[in-house]
């Protein structure tokens, strides 16, 4: 996903989730953040839920003491804004009961 704000659809989401579950986890936990968000925004609860649990998954191998450990790397991922920093505490709180 080269282009980070044009919409990209929850099938290309996938397939860049699956290239960089390989590649570039911290990249592929971002996307499994706004894959969690489009599905929710679509109203698939339960997709989105299992979006939130690989988001978290991935999340938990990472150190998040610091700023710059929980800083983003990009502003966007398929149309869909990132927060400044990912760590559990601010997925849990993007998504409350789906989390």
């Amino acid at each position: 996903m080269n282009n980070q704000t044009r919409v990209a659809s929850i099938g290309e989401l996938e397939t860049s989730f699956q290239r960089e579950l390989a590649t570039d986890r911290w990249a592929a936990a971002e996307t499994a953040f706004a894959l969690a968000t489009r599905n929710r925004d679509d109203g698939d609860w339960e997709q989105s839920r299992e979006w939130v649990a690989q988001c978290l998954r991935i999340l938990a191998g990472f150190p998040g003491e610091t700023e710059e450990q929980a800083a983003t790397t990009r502003v966007s991922v398929g149309g869909v804004l990132l927060p400044n920093y990912l760590h559990e505490g601010v997925v849990r709180g993007r998504f409350g009961q789906l989390a």
